[in-house]
């Protein structure tokens, strides 16, 4: 683990240490998640699949207590939760089964998503209701050629016969786009996961503000072979090139200077 995100206490009694370090490098990410203003009140999650080290073969999950903001999250307060939702740690805190219902899906399908991240941005959500969705024509839409899928909005994702449709809608895919809903983004870990995130919803950004100076119409597109080069020259999803580490970290120090209590 990067100095960055050392607890500053060992792990409470009776917890695996690999346990305490996911849900240190987790809270942290929620609080980057609030820094950078991509919350949506009590709502959406960020969820980590914990290492065999720790749950011995079965798939054991770290979510966020439902409740509380962001800003809130701790190390300690994460609620330990199982395929089915069910609370395996004692957690006083409820889980919203709407959230587990997506991210359990992808993660007991597809082996290498150990990170799910939902977000309901106002670029991120602007786009997913464009009928074209996003387009490439920006610098971070090149950078994920052949990476983005779509799935057509059901309602709230609280209806488990959903999940086939939705997987099949993702594929092999690790950035998404839920039509009228939002962003997610899957991973290897939660560096990665975040690089994806965050590379999709500055696109989205970037896209709204292009559009309002005159439409789909007016902008400029990236040729294919032009946007699928970047993708290959771009790495920083690579775990051979830190996979979005380096990134992940210096947010993480500027939590730090600002409130380092999610470390509890």
């Amino acid at each position: 683990m990067n100095a960055a995100l050392q607890p500053t206490a060992a792990a409470p009694a009776g917890m695996h240490a690999d346990e305490w370090a996911a849900r240190v490098e987790l809270a942290a990410c929620y609080r980057v998640f609030a820094m950078l203003g991509w919350t949506e009140m009590i709502y959406n999650h960020i969820t980590l699949r914990l290492p065999d080290s720790v749950a011995a073969g079965e798939k054991q999950f770290l979510i966020n207590p439902f409740g509380l903001h962001y800003s809130e999250v701790t190390a300690s307060n994460l609620v330990k939760i199982n395929l089915r939702g069910e609370v395996l740690d004692g957690s006083v805190h409820p889980v919203n089964p709407a959230g587990f219902t997506v991210h359990a899906a992808i993660h007991d399908d597809l082996p290498g998503a150990h990170c799910v991240m939902h977000t309901h941005t106002t670029a991120g959500v602007a786009v997913a209701c464009l009928k074209d969705g996003l387009q490439q024509t920006n610098f971070y839409t090149a950078q994920l050629h052949g990476m983005l899928a779509y799935h057509d909005f059901e309602g709230i994702t609280i209806h488990a016969e959903e999940t086939p449709r939705l997987l099949r809608s993702i594929g092999d895919k690790p950035a998404v786009i839920l039509r009228n809903h939002g962003l997610l983004a899957w991973g290897a870990t939660v560096p990665q996961t975040f690089a994806i995130l965050w590379t999709l919803q500055r696109a989205c950004e970037i896209q709204l503000a292009t559009f309002s100076m005159g439409g789909a119409a007016a902008a400029l597109p990236v040729p294919e072979a032009v946007a699928a080069q970047c993708t290959r020259d771009a790495l920083q999803f690579n775990p051979q090139h830190g996979a979005g580490r380096d990134v992940f970290d210096a947010l993480v120090r500027q939590v730090n200077r600002l409130d380092s209590s999610y470390l509890e």
